[in-house]
């Protein structure tokens, strides 16, 4: 039966089921998959978020971890602070008290003054809590204080570019006026940092993950081997195609919907980037990939069917039958080695943020696949020097 019905009758939950099917076997602060790996989790995980230490300064409050923290030796350290505290009370001149501690005079005049905030005196913890509320310096964040700027960034990622395409698009769009110009972490700060309610929930949906707060990648998965027939490996490719000098190479895979009962299938061009997608609904046989693949091909020109480079998946098992009708070489990848086939990676990446994962693919028909790579095709990219791949497709055929 299927995983989902057999968790029902047995009284477990999702995630728990899938763990079991898989194998893997829950530990304390762990797991322990089948091929010996163990993973610990972090404190964090299991403590939660600690709430902010903090203390009051000068009316207000500032947060004690960022009091505690070393920036650069050229700042007064609290020990150093303490120093002065005492060498000061013991009568000692501001001249001394700098050379006892290795200071400029000025440094140890302004500290006394500007760092005095108590009736008593000079005190070491008082003045470290109050120099930190000063450093802070708080501005009005750039994406704010300029309407036009926010405009533009805010209509691109509504069109799903990427923060850091919208920050060297910029320079293509507007190369005359500086003041056009904001950094990938700006715009990353305006979105998690500074955006509220409903703007921010409006923005993080525009991204490519979706996520309402930053997070580490984690490592991808090796894949199990699973064909078995006899392929031609990638070993044997031609440089021409590691090159990316020459139209016409493609790499492709399979995007998955949920339950593993719908797919899409992608390719893409290595030296354009550029994107095609292929419909195969509830069906990802062999022979179906192979008769949407060869319909999908069929349309490109001659000098653009060179070769494709696929994964060892089942569902290519069809490669020769594809290969004469296509007169396209197929090259197979390492074993667990998706890297060898980047490109294409890459762009399913991208695809997830129109196909998410666990939804249901056999809903998108030809014309709606269509609209998806044209979107993505008009996209500019940092590997094609911020050229979008339609772009960069046609003025390679133009150069051949």
């Amino acid at each position: 039966m299927a995983r989902a019905q057999a968790a029902r009758q047995v009284g477990a939950d999702k995630r728990s089921a899938a763990d079991w099917d898989k194998g893997i076997t829950i530990i304390h602060r762990g797991r322990i998959y089948p091929d010996g790996r163990v993973v610990r989790y972090p404190d964090p995980i299991l403590t939660g978020v600690k709430s902010p230490r903090t203390a009051a300064v000068l009316g207000g409050k500032v947060d004690l971890d960022r009091v505690e923290k070393v920036i650069h030796p050229r700042y007064l350290s609290l020990l150093e602070r303490e120093q002065l505290r005492d060498l000061h009370r013991a009568g000692i001149s501001i001249r001394k008290i700098a050379a006892e501690l290795g200071r400029s005079p000025s440094t140890i005049s302004r500290e006394l003054r500007r760092n005095t905030v108590s009736e008593r005196g000079y005190l070491p913890h008082a003045a470290h809590r109050t120099s930190v509320q000063r450093r802070l310096r708080p501005r009005t964040p750039k994406l704010v204080a300029d309407p036009h700027l926010r405009a533009y960034v805010q209509s691109k990622l509504r069109k799903k570019w990427s923060p850091q395409q919208i920050s060297h698009r910029l320079i293509v769009d507007f190369p005359s006026r500086s003041q056009m110009r904001v950094s990938t972490e700006t715009i990353y700060q305006a979105i998690y940092v500074h955006a509220r309610g409903e703007l921010k929930r409006e923005l993080t949906r525009q991204l490519r993950h979706g996520r309402t707060s930053r997070k580490p990648c984690r490592d991808a998965q090796a894949r199990r081997p699973r064909f078995v027939d006899a392929i031609t490996p990638i070993a044997l490719r031609p440089p021409q195609v590691e090159s990316r000098a020459v139209p016409g190479h493609w790499e492709g895979d399979l995007i998955i919907g949920a339950t593993g009962r719908s797919a899409i299938a992608t390719l893409v061009e290595r030296s354009s980037r550029f994107v095609m997608l292929a419909h195969l609904g509830t069906d990802r046989s062999a022979d179906t990939l192979r008769d949407s693949l060869i319909t999908t091909v069929g349309a490109l020109p001659a000098a653009l069917r060179g070769s494709l480079t696929w994964d060892q998946g089942a569902e290519m098992a069809e490669h020769r039958a594809f290969g004469a009708a296509t007169g396209m070489d197929v090259y197979f990848c390492e074993p667990g080695s998706p890297w060898q086939r980047g490109s294409n990676e890459n762009t399913n990446g991208l695809l997830r943020q129109y196909f998410p994962r666990n939804s249901n693919l056999h809903i998108h028909d030809r014309n709606a696949l269509q609209a998806v790579a044209d979107e993505l095709n008009d996209r500019p990219r940092k590997s094609l020097g911020w050229q979008t791949p339609t772009e960069r497709l046609t003025a390679l055929l133009e150069a051949s």
